[in-house]
């Protein structure tokens, strides 16, 4: 039995992770501050022998009292709302402060650990897609540098600790990732468009609407994430995770509105945020390549099963 800490574990993606770990016979351990998740997320878990749940910030070290095996970094407010304005500098310390903690965990206990960085190293790309050599166009200046910023400070300090701390390390660039258990709250465009329509409420596009988006189930995710992780042939990354399908926004919002049908909710348009990414599409053949890892589940079929979630749970 493995011994697995899990940061950010009661959020959206870490709280699927604790579930197929636990299911798999791990011992793990979820810690958080459950700023943007929540204790609902893994309450199914919270019986069981080999889960732990422990309040805590991961900005503050953290003295595990067990020794670990595994570590999946995947602490940080993951959507604009959360992490703009008056928290972002909570942002960057928890990118920061929160890898270094982690770092030194790994090392205390020659643990294996994977951070869960994201596409927004890309910022607002002149390459499309964009493939793991391309270093980005991101302005350090702006209100998204906080989250973009930091996660590329994360990277450089994981792959520093792997030259000179010989810690084994793994890394994931996360692309628009969605499915049950996101937060109505988070401003992510699937879980915005779908609650809106839920609602009755107009569906809010910023911009004109012709920016792009990828969008993975979160399931496709999690298989890619322990795939990385477990892999032995010293593929350290980083690498891609997300499905190339590429739609506009506006083709998002006409296919949740044909699945949501006689909600009168039309569509509204706002003016774009700052710095926000105009084109953005995973190319996945690092993945395909070295993983053996292709997404598997259509936008369609998780859309679907999305707006199930989402209607329940709005309903109570």
């Amino acid at each position: 039995m493995r011994t697995i800490l899990v940061t950010g574990g009661t959020g959206f993606v870490g709280s699927h992770l604790c579930k197929l770990l636990v299911a798999e016979g791990n011992r793990v351990i979820c810690i958080d501050n459950n700023y943007t998740g929540s204790l609902d997320n893994v309450r199914e878990l919270l019986t069981q022998e080999n889960f732990t749940f422990v309040e805590h910030d991961i900005i503050e070290p953290y003295n595990c009292p067990e020794k670990l095996d595994r570590i999946y970094n995947l602490a940080c407010p993951a959507s604009p709302p959360f992490y703009q304005g008056t928290r972002s500098i909570f942002t960057t310390k928890t990118c920061v402060l929160g890898i270094l903690n982690m770092l030194e965990l790994a090392k205390r206990d020659n643990a294996r650990i994977l951070q869960a960085s994201t596409s927004e190293v890309y910022g607002d790309p002149l390459v499309h897609p964009q493939v793991e050599s391309y270093r980005g166009n991101v302005n350090p200046n702006g209100i998204r540098a906080c989250y973009d910023e930091g996660k590329r400070c994360a990277e450089s300090l994981m792959f520093d600790y792997h030259r000179h701390e010989g810690v084994d390390i793994r890394i994931i660039r996360i692309f628009n990732t969605y499915g049950p258990q996101m937060n109505p709250q988070d401003g992510r465009v699937i879980s915005n468009f779908i609650c809106q329509a839920l609602r009755g409420e107009d569906i809010t596009i910023y911009g004109d609407g012709h920016q792009t988006r990828s969008f993975q189930y979160i399931d496709d995710l999690i298989a890619g994430m322990v795939r990385m992780m477990e892999n032995d042939k010293g593929f350290l990354g980083p690498v891609n995770l997300g499905n190339p399908g590429e739609f506009t926004i506006r083709e998002l919002s006409e296919i949740v509105l044909k699945k949501l049908p006689n909600t009168g909710s039309k569509l509204t348009y706002l003016p774009l945020p700052s710095d926000d990414p105009i084109l953005r599409c995973p190319d996945i053949t690092l993945a395909t390549e070295r993983l053996g890892w292709k997404p598997m589940i259509p936008l369609d079929e998780g859309l679907d099963k999305t707006i199930a979630y989402f209607r329940n749970k709005l309903a109570k």
